[in-house]
């Protein structure tokens, strides 16, 4: 066999690939394919979340001096604790400063502070929080005065959107609970790993939590701002 048949004869390795950078649209569908995984505890929440406000909202309408208690309390916090900034930015007009404060107290403050982080110490923590905090909407945002009903009429829409943002970021809670407690579940033995994947179920949901919210938010600011005055006056 010659030099050249012999070099002809050796099996080529195939060029290394370079690894797949990844861009948003790749991220959405990371994403979107740990939700279609759990396809039906996302439906269970949501039957669950958005039931929680209906029956809260049915519950309130025969004791309103509960819901007069709870929108004082809410008042309050905006116009003297911590979030006088988002009030102020609605109550001036700024409506790209009210877009992004209310992005911010949503998705760093609502999810990931009182929903994500929780669920890292205590397994479906934020699941709990989560129907609490549904349950307290539903409370505050029941159509109990004429006022109320007519400004319910956008804010619905509010109401939807935010609500599938925290839907999302309790089904993240979901996914890291499962990985903390079944590693089976997740198809590893060791609880590390299963952990670690768990995380990284949560971690990408939290892409279209931030997706939901940022809509959400450019959606209640334009409303509050711009609609419900005109509606109301």
């Amino acid at each position: 066999m010659t030099t050249v048949q012999q070099i002809d004869s050796i099996p080529m390795t195939p060029p290394r690939q370079a690894p797949k950078k990844m861009t948003l649209p790749l991220w959405i569908d990371a994403s979107v394919q740990v939700v279609r995984q759990n396809r039906r505890p996302y439906i269970v929440l949501n039957v669950l979340y958005y039931g929680a406000v209906a029956v809260a909202m049915i519950v309130v309408a025969g004791h309103p001096e509960v819901q007069q208690a709870l929108t004082g309390a809410v008042l309050e916090s905006f116009t003297e604790g911590g979030l006088s900034t988002v009030f102020e930015a609605y109550a001036q007009g700024s409506v790209l400063q009210a877009m992004g404060l209310t992005f911010a107290v949503n998705f760093f403050l609502g999810s990931i502070l009182v929903l994500f982080i929780p669920s890292l110490l205590v397994p479906f923590s934020g699941v709990a929080i989560g129907l609490t905090r549904a349950t307290l909407w539903g409370l505050i945002l029941a159509p109990t005065t004429p006022e109320l009903r007519i400004a319910m009429i956008p804010h619905t829409v509010t109401l939807l959107l935010e609500g599938q943002g925290y839907v999302l970021a309790m089904l993240a809670s979901l996914a890291m609970g499962k990985g903390f407690l079944s590693p089976s579940s997740m198809g590893v033995v060791r609880w590390r790993d299963s952990y670690v994947l768990g995380f990284k179920d949560a971690s990408r949901i939290y892409i279209l939590v931030a997706i939901v919210l940022a809509i959400a938010a450019i959606y209640e600011a334009l409303e509050v701002i711009y609609l419900v005055p005109r509606l109301l006056s």
